[in-house]
């Protein structure tokens, strides 16, 4: 393989014990993988450290942009692939990032996401448009600074995969509602580094708002329990996201 062809996977955790060596083990097709570990409690690192190809870093966790461009700067491959450890790489979409890196002519590639909750796939609720960019070049591509969903900058043209990429999302309940947790006080934070201000109607409107246009705008109502399960939680989170910034302008946790 020429060197301009060779990928490094970056990939950041914090606790992926349950789910590290099998998602590595999909990674066999790169040349390097960069591992950020946010200070994991579980045998997350040692698991990794387990594999040749990975080099392993623990960074104290501030954001998910901070985090992932630090990976970024870590990896020593022009190609860099950007997968979750919830996320699965099947056969078909390594064969076309390969295809990709050998003879593409684009600087990044996004691939659509199929959500897989409570173990069912969730074809509608806002998830059927979830495209993500996970194969790019190192020279053209970093994360735009947000605290939480960050997004990835890139300098050059992108295109599209063919595979989905199946994204197992849910490990328990109450790992599903920790993590939306974390998500409500990241962004909170951005809303009130921003000077933003939370009142009673954002309390009353905005969860209500979430809830139907995700069941009925975006057609949640079709996936059935889950469906209806996956609006009242994420409502409930946007209403989270309020409360803290409303605490964060008082002064208070």
């Amino acid at each position: 393989m020429a060197s301009t062809d060779k990928i490094s996977a970056v990939v950041i955790t914090k606790n992926e014990g349950q789910i590290i060596e099998k998602f590595l083990a999909q990674l066999d097709f790169v040349d390097e993988v960069i591992l950020v570990d946010s200070n994991s409690e579980d045998d997350t690192l040692s698991k990794a450290q387990a594999f040749k190809k990975v080099k392993s870093f623990t960074r104290n966790f501030d954001n998910f942009s901070a985090q992932k461009n630090f990976a970024i700067e870590k990896a020593t491959h022009p190609w860099l692939l950007f997968f979750d450890p919830d996320e699965e790489i099947t056969s078909p979409l390594k064969q076309e990032i390969l295809e990709c890196v050998h003879g593409g002519d684009k600087a990044a590639y996004y691939v659509r996401r199929q959500l897989y909750f409570m173990g069912k796939k969730i074809r509608y609720s806002g998830f059927q448009t979830d495209w993500v960019i996970r194969l790019g070049k190192k020279s053209a591509c970093r994360y735009n600074g947000r605290l939480v969903h960050e997004t990835m900058s890139v300098e050059g043209a992108t295109g599209k995969l063919r595979s989905r990429l199946p994204h197992h999302t849910y490990k328990s309940m109450s790992d599903y509602l920790a993590k939306l947790d974390h998500y409500s006080s990241l962004q909170a934070q951005m809303a009130f580094e921003a000077g933003k201000k939370a009142h009673l109607g954002h309390l009353i409107w905005r969860p209500w708002y979430r809830f139907w246009h995700q069941y009925l705008v975006r057609a949640g109502v079709l996936d059935g329990m889950a469906g209806y399960i996956l609006a009242t939680i994420n409502a409930h989170s946007v209403f989270k996201r309020y409360v803290k910034l409303y605490l964060l302008q008082r002064g208070l946790k």
